[in-house]
């Protein structure tokens, strides 16, 4: 089957964004939702198009939502295929069971991509670009699963085939347990006092990030996934209470720090691949229209790739700290080209 004709059930970021970047590929998109608002911007955003036959059916919705919408979907669309994007995977497949849709008709998928904001105003065609986008394909049609994967690769995704219980497993680790680690440490800052709150620098921002997202969104992730949540809050519980018991031991806040270090480096590097050896290149500028842009000029004549970057600056100062993550060759590559360029550049780190 080759996709051509996409109804997505749900106008919010991801929905939307589904259906900017599947527009920007020659797909026609039929934005739909309860909420009128919600699909008069999603379906301005997107150019909708209603009328024609649907290949697919993506569910972009709320997991408490989902078995409301099965079987009017299905009997509008008997011969299309069904996806969705449901955080948690074990109970999408229960409501399908439920439902008048075939079980191999339905593919059930979940893109690891999101912001910490929510909506259709929010949504970008870019979303998925580099990020893995899990299915569970067993007992699905192969046609399907080829639709499913069509769109996925259109959208610059890469697939991860996972039975849906390790999928649910696997989130609760690396998606699921961060959102309640940011959220509990921002829970800290209430009632701080303003001048301590102005000291806070990127490394608060950095952790408490996603403590910004929608608390209607999040209580129903974190409820549908609690069995696969327990065990690892009971671990973090007992390393909380090792640490309180040891925070003048300097040896065991040493080891709890190393063992940290070595579980940070465990996580892949963009694209899903290995994670990279970055170097972190400093660089002063002055606090002036232009030199950023200037900045990256520089980058694309010395032919380096910057893999990411931080901006520290003031507004009462006149000079701002760029610093750039390069790998190590691309690192020295840009360094020497900036120096010899009049730039006011300082030694890399690791």
């Amino acid at each position: 089957m080759t996709l051509s004709r996409i109804r997505i059930v749900g106008s919010g970021l991801i929905g939307t964004s589904i259906g900017l970047a599947a527009v920007a590929q020659g797909i026609t998109v039929d934005m739909v939702d309860v909420d009128p608002r919600a699909q008069s911007l999603a379906r301005d955003l997107v150019k909708s198009k209603t009328g024609e036959e649907i290949d697919l059916v993506l569910f972009a919705i709320p997991l408490g939502a989902l078995g409301t919408v099965l079987n009017s979907e299905f009997a509008l669309n008997t011969k299309a295929a069904f996806i969705d994007v449901a955080s948690v995977k074990t109970k999408v497949k229960v409501e399908v069971l439920a439902s008048n849709i075939p079980s191999a008709r339905f593919l059930p998928s979940h893109p690891m991509a999101g912001r910490e904001v929510g909506g259709a105003e929010s949504a970008r065609a870019d979303l998925f670009q580099g990020r893995p986008w899990v299915i569970d394909s067993q007992g699905v049609d192969l046609d399907v699963v080829e639709v499913g994967k069509e769109l996925i690769d259109l959208l610059g995704a890469h697939v991860i085939d996972l039975p849906v219980g390790e999928h649910d497993q696997a989130v609760a680790l690396v998606s699921h347990l961060p959102q309640l680690m940011a959220s509990m440490l921002a829970k800290q800052l209430l009632g701080a006092h303003e001048l301590w709150l102005d000291l806070a620098g990127a490394g608060l921002r950095d952790t408490t990030r996603i403590a910004a997202s929608d608390p209607q969104l999040w209580q129903e992730i974190i409820a549908s996934n609690h069995l696969a949540l327990h065990p690892l809050l009971q671990n973090l519980r007992a390393d909380l209470d090792h640490v309180i018991a040891s925070l003048e031991d300097q040896e065991q806040i040493a080891k709890l720090i190393d063992q940290g270090r070595a579980g940070r480096a465990l996580i892949p590097g963009k694209h899903g691949g290995k994670a990279r050896d970055y170097r972190h290149l400093p660089i002063v500028i002055e606090d002036k229209p232009g030199q950023l842009a200037a900045l990256f000029d520089e980058c694309a004549n010395a032919k380096v790739n910057v893999e990411d970057l931080s901006i520290e600056h003031s507004p009462e100062q006149f000079t701002g700290l760029i610093t750039l993550a390069l790998s190590v060759k691309d690192a020295e590559i840009l360094s020497e080209h900036l120096l010899k360029n009049g730039w006011n550049v300082h030694p890399a780190r690791n």
